[in-house]
């Protein structure tokens, strides 16, 4: 993979604000010889255009035009009544709230925790489980990847899971960022890692919020390692401010017989792009990454996924679902990468788009890349807008056309988000679309 940059300047606005952060006294030395690793990545890399494949319908250019100030301390006033609406209405799950980039202990809960799972605010954890976050870079990588080498340089806070082997959490552990107003013209950069041991079933939520409507750039980056035989559901939720920018990638590796699960649910931010990249690197292992976006107004949201079979005997499944209005505009590029040792590999993949404007635009590719030659691998995509049928068969039955037109939408969305195993988390979010189009 390779990425066509902008020229070295593209990190000048940055350097400043790297060299502030890197004088901080309580980061280890060793931390701090990664971030710098990073930042030399990154002033070398710059930002990727649309010359790069991954990038080629979706242009950073109003990220790189403005600037972004690092919020260096946790600022805001929010009350645990300002985060009800963002909770799914579980005050009972093990919960760390970070208000514009930083930890807050004071609207988070994470005292009960159970025997076997252990979690850490990585501003903490580089001193207080250092054996822990030894595992920070070595699953996400920075090479070729700009927004990556970006927040490696900029990582401060975060949060920090680690499931015992033979653990098996009894709710899901929630990590809520939320950004107020006080994040206008802010970056935030938060680093979360996940290790789920051996034969362990856990459920972490990621979610990227904010009540209010400010201007701020989120780069976020989560390292997953699932173990032998473990199972993780990972649900990424973005409801962000309409005019906020978001990168977000989540990079997993899988060992032998474990099992990932990902959701990405997007409906937040004026240009949101999630990146899902997980390597099954053991025989048996099997993956299934999900999504819906819904967007309208100038909304532009990219998700890329990539799925490498490195193992034999695997599998995975990928469904993505969007849903497009105004003139907003999707990009889905989902790659399935099987290695010529990955023979018996069975891969599905789909994306479908429903448009509801004329001026809505979805660019979507899904792709193979196959060396083996015993395996059994599909890809498709749909595009397209309200089946007529359907809709003049609802109309025939007394049902309004705007009525039958919104229910026909919601039905759309609704079969991929029956896939959630976690009730609350389904119910709000079949809410959230339901009274979107209703």
């Amino acid at each position: 993979m390779t990425t066509t940059v902008m020229d070295g300047s593209a990190a000048e606005p940055y350097v400043a604000a790297f060299e502030s952060l890197t004088a901080d006294p309580y980061v280890p030395a060793w931390v701090q010889s990664i971030r710098r690793a990073a930042f030399d990545r990154f002033a070398s890399l710059g930002f990727p255009t649309t010359k790069n494949e991954d990038w080629h319908y979706t242009s950073v250019g109003r990220i790189v035009e403005q600037e972004y100030t690092p919020l260096a301390v946790k600022t805001g006033d929010l009350s645990r009544d300002d985060l009800a609406p963002f909770t799914f209405g579980q005050s009972a799950w093990y919960t760390m709230v970070f208000v514009n980039g930083r930890y807050a202990p004071e609207l988070s809960d994470v005292n009960r925790l159970p025997s076997g799972v252990h979690v850490w605010d990585l501003a903490s954890a580089w001193t207080r489980a250092s054996d822990v976050v030894d595992h920070v870079g070595k699953l996400a990588t920075y090479d070729t990847q700009s927004f990556t080498a970006l927040n490696t340089a900029f990582m401060y806070d975060g949060g920090v899971v680690q499931i015992a082997k033979d653990t098996e959490v009894d709710r899901p552990i929630h990590l809520l960022f939320i950004a107020d107003a006080i994040a206008a013209k802010g970056m935030m950069h938060p680093r979360n890692l996940i290790l789920v041991g051996r034969r362990a079933k856990a459920t972490v939520i990621e979610s990227y919020v904010s009540p209010s409507d400010a201007t701020y750039f989120t780069n976020a980056v989560s390292e997953v390692s699932v173990a032998e035989g473990a199972t993780l559901r990972h649900y990424k939720i973005q409801q962000e401010s309409r005019r906020a920018f978001h990168v977000g990638t989540v990079e997993a590796c899988q060992a032998r017989d474990s099992h990932f699960f990902s959701f990405s649910f997007t409906t937040g931010g004026a240009l949101p792009r999630t990146n899902i990249y997980t390597t099954l690197d053991g025989e048996g292992a099997g993956t299934t990454l999900n999504g819906l976006y819904m967007l309208d107004g100038e909304q532009h949201c990219d998700h890329q996924t990539q799925i490498i079979h490195a193992q034999p005997n695997c599998y995975s499944r990928e469904h993505y679902k969007g849903i497009l209005d105004g003139r907003s505009h999707g990009v889905f590029n989902g790659k399935v990468f099987v290695h010529p040792i990955a023979q018996k590999t069975d891969g599905k993949q789909t994306n479908n788009t429903l448009l509801l404007s004329d001026t809505a635009h979805v660019d979507t590719k899904p792709q193979l890349e196959i060396f083996a030659d015993d395996v059994k691998c599909t890809h498709g995509a749909t595009v397209g807008q309200i089946d007529q049928m359907a809709l003049f068969y609802m109309k025939s039955r007394g049902v309004n056309n705007d009525t039958a037109r919104r229910l026909l939408t919601y039905a759309f969305a609704a079969d991929v988000l029956e896939t959630l195993d976690e009730e609350p988390v389904r119910v709000t979010l079949e809410r959230m679309t339901l009274e979107r189009y209703l």
